[in-house]
């Protein structure tokens, strides 16, 4: 069974747990963990699979991700692919658990950042283009409009 169908079946009995996968040196979270996680500390998306994204981070950076979770009371899971898959330690916040307050704030961030990520493509790939002044005018226009 590959990591993400581990993870999707886990994620079936535990939908409100961040779960954080050991993998060699480094952690990965998946799906709309990913999002939790790379909204939390700004790390990387990256898609694996169709519409399943993941982010990870070095072991030294666990106890700083954990004391952020636990500081926003969001429940997490640590499971151990050279072992398994198993559990090896979590944290459930149970009726204060505030994951899918936060999974909604980073979903919504996470798409607005795609869009300005794209805008910014656009003008960096066509900056010597023809009307791009224009185009870059009217952005600033918008941007300055309210100061």
């Amino acid at each position: 069974m590959s990591t993400i169908d581990m993870i999707r079946t886990m994620k079936q009995v535990h939908p409100d747990r961040v779960i954080l996968t050991k993998i060699g040196k480094f952690f990965h979270a998946y799906g709309k963990d990913a999002y939790i996680i790379s909204y939390l500390f700004n790390y990387q998306l990256k898609r694996v699979e169709t519409n399943i994204n993941t982010t990870g981070f070095p072991e030294a950076a666990l106890n700083k991700v954990l004391a952020n979770l636990e500081d926003k009371k969001i429940s997490y899971m640590l499971v151990d692919r050279g072992a398994n898959y198993e559990v090896y330690e979590e944290n459930n916040f149970k009726q204060a658990n505030t994951y899918f307050d936060i999974y909604q704030t980073a979903h919504k961030y996470q798409i607005q950042k795609s869009k300005a990520d794209e805008i910014y493509e656009y003008l960096i790939s066509n900056i010597n283009a023809e009307g791009i002044r224009e185009k870059m005018n009217k952005i600033e226009e918008v941007l300055y409009e309210g100061r």
